[in-house]
């Protein structure tokens, strides 16, 4: 399956009630695997990367440390 398109061009203005309307409309009927796929999409145009091809976690900042004992 083909990963959406961003048209970056596409824009309305409306009001906060159209906007409401518009996303009761669209999401309330999407499966939760739906909504996953469109927010994982959303997810790699902002920070711009590819669908299929994420950034790994940077272990070098990132470690696991075992808490205190005591």
């Amino acid at each position: 399956m083909e990963a959406p398109r961003l048209d970056r061009t596409a824009f309305r203005a409306g009001s906060f009630a159209d906007a409401d309307d518009h996303y009761r409309h669209d999401w309330r009927h999407a499966t939760p695997a739906e909504r996953l796929r469109a927010a994982r999409y959303l997810i790699s145009v902002a920070f711009r990367f590819e669908l299929n091809n994420p950034p790994r976690l940077d272990r070098s900042v990132f470690s696991v440390r075992a808490w205190p004992r005591g």
